[in-house]
């Protein structure tokens, strides 16, 4: 009987998995991070690594900006570029001190991102999902208030 009851949650499971083949899989904390979450929003994703002594610096501003921007429909996202997962990855946002969202699966092939040689590096993609800015090095949360701005049209 529990065998049965075993086989029956990994199939439903699945099948629940299965259908979330637009969603973003899990953050930092293993909770699911669904498209409804992110989709029709501005995305900063920004690629960081404990060993990068700039990823470390502007993660305050990147944890002050997504605070910021939570009424606006901006959303900040992090994806750890050694690929760390579960308690690895919570382990190397919390030393970081990363407050926003850190997808344990890298979204680049779902937006088509270039990889990157260099760190950190964040890209500004925009409410349908197009990549608006490639920017390299440590970013400064006047610099990407500026940006998001310009990209939006001055609103």
């Amino acid at each position: 009987m529990a065998r049965r009851l075993a086989a029956a949650l990994a199939i439903t499971a699945g099948l629940l998995l299965g259908g979330c083949g637009a969603d973003y899989g899990v953050d930092q904390h293993g909770n699911a991070v669904q498209a409804q979450q992110l989709d029709g929003h501005w995305l900063v994703l920004n690629y960081w690594a404990e060993w990068c002594g700039p990823c470390r610096t502007e993660i305050p501003a990147l944890n002050t900006a997504a605070k910021q921007w939570q009424a606006q429909g901006i959303k900040v996202l992090g994806v750890n570029y050694d690929g760390l997962q579960g308690a690895e990855l919570k382990a190397a946002a919390d030393t970081l001190g990363i407050d926003f969202t850190v997808l344990a699966q890298d979204p680049a092939e779902h937006f088509k991102l270039p990889r990157s040689e260099a760190l950190p590096v964040t890209y500004i993609i925009d409410d349908k999902g197009k990549v608006r800015e490639q920017l390299l090095g440590e970013q400064t949360l006047e610099g990407l208030q500026a940006k998001i701005k310009a990209l939006k049209g001055g609103a």
